[in-house]
Order: C-alpha cells, then structure tokens, then sequence
C-alpha cells in the first residue's frame, strides 16, 4: 500500500511540473529569433504650409514668427521656434524640429504663426492642434489674416463720432480774416467739446471742409479735405491721429486715388489747427 502512495505522489509532482514549465515557455522570444515589436518611434518634428487670407502681398520687410507651443503648461517656453524673413512668397513651407523627451502625451500643443509687415500684423483667425490626441503632425495648413493697424482702429473710432455728431449740443460760429472767411459748428457731449467742423473759402485759393475730433480737450483725430471751391469733389485728403500717449499713428494722404503716408510736419500742423479752433471757438475756454 505504501508503494502505490508514494507512485501517486510521485505522478503528481511531475504533473505540476510540466504545468510550470509550459506556463513560462509562454513568456519567452519565440523559438524563430524574431525580437517583440518596438513602441512607434514619437515624432520629432512638426511640417506644413502657411498661407494669408485674401489677395495681399506683403512687402519685403516683413517677418514670419513660427513656434510650437503647449497649451496646457500655459507659459511655458516653446519646444521650437522659427523666424522666416523676409516671407514674401505664400503659401510658405515651414518644419519645426524639437526634442520629442520634451513632449508630454497628454498636453495638447498647437503651432503658432505671425507675420509682421510694418504696422500690419496677419493673425490665425483659427488655432492648429498638433502632435497629440490624435492631431497631425505633417501636412499642417494655417491661415493668416490682416489684423487692423492702430491707425485703422483709430479712423473707425473717429468715424463713429462723426456719426453722432447729430444727437450732441452744437453751437455755430463764424469769422472774416483778410484772405479768408470762417465758419464753424462746435458739437459738445455735455460741457465737453467733442467735435467741431471748419469750412474755410479762401476764395480762388481753394476750399477746405475739416473735422476735429477731441479727447479730453487735446486733438485726437483731424481730416481736412482741400477744394477748388465749396461745391467740388476734394482734390485731397488729409487725416492725422494720435494715441493716448501723443503718438502720431494715423498718418495719410489721399490725392488722385492714391494713399499715401502724410508727413509729420504735415501732421503737426493739422494738430496746431485743432488748437487754434478749439481756442477760438471757446473764447479761450476749450471747452
């Protein structure tokens, strides 16, 4: 009876021994040699093209600002930049090289681009995710549109004053010098002089038809147009503004269907006008 005790024993030991080695033969190389697929190799750089909205070509000193941003980590520094100047073939290729150990998987990254003509900046009306969550990371398309100069921004502010010009307090006034004849309209917000428009016939010298506009009784935007004679079309147009801080940033003029930039002297005339018929208009008050 012992011996077969010890038979059964032995077959079962033996048993649990081939379960044990066919359990770890499975987590061994295959029998062939070939080595366990590699994890994908991440990306470690970023191509595409960047194109500008409408037909505009800008001139050969502007400059194209590229990067590669993480969003998520907001302030962070870019994992790659670019500057390409002058760009002034569009669409324009680009490629963005970086250090993939830098880029966290779960972050979502996006590629930024800005082009720089002067007082005229171009902007992405749309952001371009990249990289991860399934985004791209070739092929990527931007487009670039025209942001409004400050001098655009602030000839659309003056236009909508000269729009309500009707609903404010006015009050008229006129005068006879020897070479010319004035005439006036002082339009107030309150007891704040807001506007006031000129008209001054110097007889066969010309015509000229002007605007004032105010901030805080110091000249803000003044647009002058000259003439043969009252009733005529202008034969120009002149338009200076200044920022909060005094700067000139709206400067032109307008003559034969052309624009041009205006001279700082011619500027700084129109603005000594404005002085002069805020001071006059006032009695010396200015307001």
């Amino acid at each position: 009876m012992r011996s077969v005790v010890w038979s059964l024993m032995t077959v079962a030991a033996v048993a649990l021994a081939g379960c044990s080695n066919s359990s770890n033969s499975s987590s061994t190389p295959s029998t062939d040699g070939a080595a366990a697929p590699a994890p994908a190799a991440q990306a470690s750089n970023i191509t595409g093209t960047v194109s500008i909205r409408g037909d505009i070509k800008p001139s050969a000193q502007d400059s194209l600002d590229i990067k590669l941003v993480d969003v998520t980590a907001q302030g962070s520094a870019p994992l790659a930049t670019k500057t390409i100047a002058p760009a002034t073939t569009f669409p324009q290729q680009f490629e963005l090289d970086f250090n993939s150990s830098n880029v966290v998987p779960n972050d979502m990254y996006v590629v930024e681009a800005t082009l720089t003509d002067g007082d005229r900046h171009y902007t992405m009306p749309l952001q371009a995710p990249v990289l991860t969550q399934g985004h791209p990371t070739s092929n990527v398309a931007i487009e670039l549109m025209p942001s409004q100069t400050p001098g655009e921004k602030l000839l659309a502010a003056f236009q909508g004053v000269q729009k309500q010009i009707g609903g404010m307090k006015r009050s008229s006034g006129t005068k006879l010098e020897p070479n010319a004849s004035r005439a006036w309209q002082v339009f107030r917000d309150g007891l704040e002089v807001k506007f006031i428009r000129e008209l001054v016939d110097y007889g066969d010298k010309g015509f000229t038809s002007t605007d004032y506009a105010y901030k805080d009784g110091k000249p803000w935007v003044v647009q002058q147009q000259k003439k043969a004679d009252q009733s005529s079309k202008p034969t120009s147009v002149d338009t200076a503004g200044w920022g909060d801080d005094g700067s000139l940033v709206l400067k032109t003029h307008e003559a034969g269907g052309n624009t041009e930039t205006l001279s700082d002297s011619d500027a700084a005339n129109l603005q000594q006008q404005a002085k002069d018929i805020l001071n006059m208009a006032t009695g010396g008050k200015g307001k």
